[in-house]
Parts: C-alpha cells; sequence; structure tokens
C-alpha cells in the first residue's frame, strides 16, 4: 500500500473560502492503515500535495495495468470478427450466420459490462481485474478446442458468445481509473485507459492477418491459442503492481441511484453513436469488405489486410478526444464530431452505390477515427456533468467533501452503465448490416440508418448540453 503523505511535508490544501488553520494546529491523526496488502485507504487525488507526492504515481502504475488488461481483453471480445475469415465454404456458414457469430459476443459483452462495473465497488478494483483477466483464457482455450471442419453451427455460436467476457473488462477499468484521477486530468487518463483497450480490437485483427499469411487460412485455432500465455501474463501484473481502493467499497448503490438520473440515459445514447459505432464497424468490416467487394477481396487476407486500419486510427485518437474535451468541453467536442461521423457515413453510402473501393475505406476510416475522438469527448463529459451538480449543490449549502464523493461515486456508475447501453450499438450495427445484406445484397440501408443516428445524436447532444438556458450544466 503506497503511504500517506507523510508528516512534515505540506498541509492539505485549504478549499476557498476557509480560513487557514493557526500555525501551532496539530495536524489531523491519519486514517487508519487498510486491512490487507494492496488496500489503500487514504485517497485524495484532488488534494494538490497528496497528488503530487503519492497520488500521481500510484494512479500512473494502476492506470499502465489496467491498460494491458482491457487490452487483452478487448482482443478476446473481437476475436470472432477475425475468426470468421478464417470460416470457409468447409464450415457452411453464409455471411448472415457470420454477422450472427460477431453480434453474439457485443451482445454478452454489453449485457456484462453492469455487474462488471458493480465488481469494482464489491471486490475492488485490482482484485477484479485479476479474476476478469484469467476468465479470459475459457473463451480462448474452448475456441482453440473446437475450430476445425464439421464443428455444428450451434457450438459455434456458443463459444462466439463466450467471448463477451472480454467486453465486460471496460467497464470494470473505466469505473477503477476513474477514482484514481483528480477532475482536471480524468479525460486524459480515462481517454489512455479506453485507447489502450481500444487497441486490442486491430492487435488481434493484425494476429490474425499474421496467421492467415503463414499458417493459412486451415489453421484459425492458432489465434486464440496465441493469447494465453499474454492472459496469464496480464493477471500476474495485475496482481503484483495495482491497488484497491477502499473508498470504492461504500458506492454498492451507487447503480441504483444512477438508474433514475435523466442524464445516464441521455449519455447512454450519445455513447451508442460513438462506442457502438466503433465496436460495430470493427466486428464487421473485414465482411462487409468480402461481401460487397468480393471482386477485390476473394481471399481471407486480402480483407483481413485493410480490416485493422480504421480500429487501429479510432484507438489511437481516443486520448485526443478527452483532451480536446478537457481543452473545449466534451459537449462541444461531440456536437462537432457527430457532424463529422454523418459526413464519413454519407461518403460511404456514396462510394456503396458508385462501388468505389478507395472511396468506401476512406469513409470508413474517417468513420473509425471520428467514432474514436468522440469515445473520448462523451467520456470526459460524464465526471464533468455530475462536478456541475456537485458545484450547484454545495452553493446551495452542501457540504464539500460530501458533494465531492457523491460526484465521484455517480460518475463511476454512469460510465459502467453507458458503457453497457452503448455497446449494444454494436450489436445494431452488426444486425443492420446482416439485415440489409439479406434484403438487397448491400449495406446502402444500414449507412442510412448509421447517417439518422448521428444526426440524432447531434440534436441531443446541442438540445441538452449547449442549447443556452438557464438549466444548461456549465463546464460540460
Amino acid at each position: 500500500m503506497p503511504p500517506a503523505v507523510p508528516a512534515g511535508t505540506a498541509p492539505e490544501a485549504h478549499a476557498p473560502g476557509t480560513p487557514e488553520a493557526p500555525a501551532d494546529a496539530q495536524p489531523p491523526p491519519p486514517p487508519p492503515p487498510a486491512s490487507r496488502p494492496h488496500d489503500i485507504a487514504d485517497w485524495r487525488p484532488e488534494d494538490p500535495v497528496f497528488w503530487k507526492e503519492t497520488g500521481a504515481r500510484v494512479a500512473r502504475r494502476n492506470l499502465i495495468f489496467s491498460v494491458l488488461s482491457e487490452h487483452i481483453g478487448f482482443s478476446v471480445w473481437s476475436l470472432w470478427s477475425v475468426l470468421v475469415l478464417f470460416l470457409g465454404p468447409e464450415y457452411g456458414i453464409d455471411p448472415a450466420g457470420k454477422f450472427l457469430l460477431t453480434a453474439l459476443p457485443t451482445a454478452l459483452g454489453a449485457v456484462l459490462r453492469l455487474p462488471y462495473t458493480v465488481a469494482v465497488a464489491r471486490f475492488g478494483g485490482r482484485n477484479w481485474t485479476v479474476f476478469s483477466a484469467l476468465l479470459l483464457l475459457v473463451p480462448t482455450v474452448l475456441a482453440g478446442i473446437v475450430l476445425e471442419p464439421g464443428v455444428s453451427y450451434g457450438t459455434l455460436l456458443a463459444v462466439a458468445c463466450v467471448a463477451g467476457v472480454g467486453g465486460g473488462n471496460f467497464a470494470s477499468s473505466m469505473a477503477n481509473i476513474n477514482a484514481f484521477y483528480p477532475q482536471h486530468l480524468k479525460g486524459r487518463a480515462l481517454g489512455i485507459n479506453a485507447g489502450g483497450g481500444n487497441l486490442g480490437v486491430p492487435a488481434v485483427q493484425l494476429l490474425g492477418l499474421l496467421v492467415l499469411a503463414t499458417a493459412g487460412s486451415g489453421h484459425p485455432r492458432l489465434l486464440p491459442l496465441i493469447f494465453i500465455p499474454l492472459i496469464a501474463l496480464a493477471a500476474l501484473g495485475a496482481a503484483l503492481r495495482m491497488d484497491n481502493l477502499t473508498a470504492l467499497r461504500n458506492d454498492r448503490r451507487a447503480l441504483r441511484e444512477i438508474c433514475r438520473e435523466p442524464h445516464t440515459w441521455v449519455m447512454s445514447v450519445l455513447y451508442v453513436g460513438t462506442f457502438g459505432s466503433f465496436i460495430g464497424f470493427g466486428f464487421a468490416f473485414g465482411q462487409v469488405l468480402q461481401v460487397q467487394f468480393q471482386e477485390d477481396f476473394g481471399t481471407p487476407v486480402a480483407a483481413a489486410g485493410l480490416t485493422f486500419l480504421g480500429p487501429l486510427l479510432g484507438s489511437l485518437v481516443r486520448p485526443y478526444g478527452g483532451l480536446l474535451a478537457d481543452r473545449w468541453g466534451g459537449a462541444r467536442v461531440t456536437l462537432w464530431n457527430y457532424g463529422a461521423m454523418a459526413a464519413g457515413a454519407v461518403t460511404v453510402l456514396a462510394a456503396s452505390r458508385q462501388g468505389s473501393l478507395p472511396l468506401f475505406v476512406t469513409g470508413f476510416v474517417a468513420l473509425f477515427v471520428f467514432s474514436g475522438i468522440g469515445n473520448g469527448s462523451t467520456y470526459k463529459m460524464i465526471p464533468a456533468i455530475f462536478r456541475a451538480q456537485a458545484r450547484t449543490a454545495v452553493a446551495a449549502g452542501a457540504d464539500p467533501d460530501d458533494a465531492e464523493r457523491t460526484s465521484r461515486r455517480r460518475a463511476s456508475a454512469l460510465i459502467g452503465v453507458a458503457g453497457a447501453v452503448g455497446a449494444f450499438g454494436g450489436v445494431l450495427v452488426n444486425l443492420a448490416f446482416r439485415q440489409s445484406f439479406l434484403g438487397t445484397h448491400n449495406g446502402d440501408a444500414a449507412y442510412l440508418a448509421f447517417l439518422a443516428t448521428y444526426a440524432l445524436c447531434a440534436a441531443l447532444t446541442w438540445a441538452v448540453y449547449l442549447r443556452p438556458g438557464r438549466n444548461r450544466l456549465e463546464g460540460v
């Protein structure tokens, strides 16, 4: 456990308007020591002295190992977006069946994000990271066992669904890291945590490309087996280097509280538009290229060679979405970003109708990039909403410390809820493609649906957070 601020260091910063303590005043007694190793009882990230001397170092260490575990979780979650490229005619699965194989892990991952968020408060961030990392062994080992010609489609559906456990890691990781950082650094920290996790999508696609190019499409089980030692290393790193914030264990009722908050559902819809697009496109892009441009992508290797590009760029720019939101405000960046995503959807639709592969790839890569920026800016909005509510409560006479704790508790809970609802957007993306290709043998209907979604999200962002009025939350 990292030490509390030692005696003799600079005193804790005073809140504005409170008188300074007399020079001969005794410092307050230190908090009780944590009962177990890796438990931190004293955590004050908004205290500049504590943050400089102790907090920043500890938070950075937890962030690094959180990113590693979440990164592998995303790789396992999106494993089947690559494995379907190995499933040739000998498996007897049509394109609609392959879209369902990628939709199921997306759905389970979305459902698991709610209990994973609560699990951080129940078991501790470090403890849950270790357990959730080890749980990734189940879908990887199962996939390594069953993937061979002759396996039933029902078995493949069940094993693909189990890969959804990797999607839950994001919610617990984000809720945990949110509690480690002060308000003015949350956008950057959450962006790095989420962006590093999102990089698991292009990582598994690049590994899939490597297996396809070297071993061929007849050896799909090699891909999941690669992750077994990586999962063990991630769990070991979390066990040795991460910590539990014991104060989070008082947050178990936060999920029920947050479900009565209107901003919960507004932010969830906005996150459907950004993260739902990112994860849905990440799962579907390779199949869309193979089906819609069959002459250009007749082999899995050819499709996999482009599949990773969009998720890679979208993951890399996600921290910049948080940084832009730190500077300009999350709502303003989110509004601009939805306009850019709408333009990307129009580009993809035009390219589809013209049969232009270069324009199609350009439009899709733009959608990935702007979905990544929007992921960062929307998640910056969440703690800013509750910080604005805390300022209002303090102005009305509430205790500042209680208001800050409430703000932090509700922000962590909303991160989990929005992450769960937003991930369902990935399910809708895959189902939209499935129905569009079943009905018209192209994705045009799906692209129109995406365009309408981005227009709705832009209007919602302006109406709730940017429209002038006395109820507007300042600083969001």
